[in-house]
C-alpha cells in the first residue's frame, strides 16, 4: 500500500518570512519618516531663526527710539551699562552728566537707565536669543567736536557743540565689510563700503552665534562676549569700526550680527523739536 506523506508544517517557515519582511518594512518606514521628520525640521528651524532675527530687529528699533527720547527729555545719551551695574550707566571715577565722562564707551544697552525692556533677571536688555551673551549691545562717540569733550553723553554737550558742527564731525562709522577697514581714521575700505561715518551710536545684537561668533572679518570689528577673540573682547575696544551686512553662514566668512544705529540728523531733530537745541 503507498502511503502518502503529509507536507511538512509551513507554520515556523511562514513566521520566520512573515516576521522578516516585518523587520525589513519597518526599517523602511522608520528611513521615510526619518527623511519626512528631516524636511520639516529644516524648513521649521529656519522660520524659528527669521522670527528672531525680525524681533532682534524690532527690539534695536525700539532701543534707537529709547534713545533718542531720554536725549530730549536729558540733554544727552547714556553711558553704557558694565556687567556688574545691573543695566544702569555706568561713569568713569569723577565721571558725572556734567562731564559725560563714562567708564566705558562700549558696553551694554543701559536698559535700567532707559526703563527699557524685555530685560533678564539682571536688568540687562537681551535679544530674541534670551541667553547672557546675546544682551544687547551698546557704543558711544566721546569724540571731541567743536571743543567740547563728550558732547553727547553729557548734559547740553550736544547743544554746546552746536547742530552745524556736529552735522560735519566723524564719529563710529559703519561698513558693510571688515576687510581694508582702517579703525585708526576712521574708515571703511571704500566709499562703496561706507554706509555712515558719523553714527553718534551704535547698537547691536551678536546674533545666534553670539557665544562663540566673532572670529570672521565682519564679525571681528563688532566687539563680542567671547574673551578668545583678542581684542574684541567683552566689553569691546576703543575700534570706531562697525560692520553691518547680510547674514550669511559660511564657515571662516560667517556673520549674524543685527546692527543699527543713531543717524545725528535725526538726533539732532529730536533734540531741536525737544527745545534742546536752538
Amino acid at each position: 500500500m503507498h502511503t502518502v506523506r503529509a507536507a511538512p508544517p509551513l507554520y515556523g517557515r511562514s513566521r520566520e518570512r512573515i516576521a522578516g519582511f516585518t523587520i525589513l518594512e519597518l526599517a523602511i518606514t522608520l528611513a521615510i519618516m526619518a527623511v519626512l521628520a528631516v524636511g520639516v525640521l529644516v524648513p521649521f528651524i529656519a522660520q524659528v531663526t527669521q522670527r528672531r532675527i525680525a524681533e532682534t530687529e524690532r527690539i534695536l528699533e525700539q532701543a534707537k527710539e529709547t534713545l533718542m527720547g531720554f536725549a530730549a527729555a536729558t540733554g544727552r545719551l547714556p553711558c553704557p551699562a558694565l556687567p556688574d551695574t545691573d543695566g544702569f550707566e555706568k561713569f568713569a571715577a569723577g565721571g558725572t552728566v556734567a562731564n559725560g565722562s563714562c567708564a566705558t564707551f562700549y558696553g551694554f544697552l543701559p536698559a535700567a537707565t532707559l526703563g527699557f525692556t524685555p530685560v533678564d533677571n539682571q536688568g540687562y536688555a537681551i535679544d530674541a536669543w534670551t541667553t547672557t551673551q546675546n544682551r544687547i549691545r551698546y557704543a558711544v562717540s566721546n569724540q571731541t567736536v567743536n571743543g567740547v569733550t563728550n558732547p553727547f553723553t553729557k548734559t547740553n554737550g550736544m547743544r554746546d557743540a552746536t547742530a552745524t558742527q556736529l552735522a560735519g564731525a566723524t564719529f563710529l562709522v559703519v561698513c558693510s565689510a571688515g576687510t581694508g577697514a582702517v579703525p585708526a581714521t576712521p574708515a571703511c575700505a571704500s566709499a562703496a563700503s561706507t554706509l555712515t561715518i558719523n553714527a553718534p551710536a551704535v547698537i547691536w545684537s551678536n546674533g545666534a552665534n553670539a557665544a562663540t561668533g566673532g572670529r570672521s572679518a565682519d564679525e571681528a570689528e563688532n566687539p563680542h562676549p567671547n574673551p578668545d577673540t583678542g581684542a574684541f573682547a567683552q566689553y569691546g575696544t576703543a575700534d570706531r569700526v562697525f560692520v553691518s551686512r547680510t547674514i550669511r553662514s559660511v564657515s571662516g566668512a560667517e556673520f549674524d550680527d543685527i546692527v543699527t544705529w543713531l543717524s545725528v540728523g535725526n538726533l539732532v531733530s529730536r533734540m531741536v523739536l525737544a527745545g534742546q537745541l536752538p
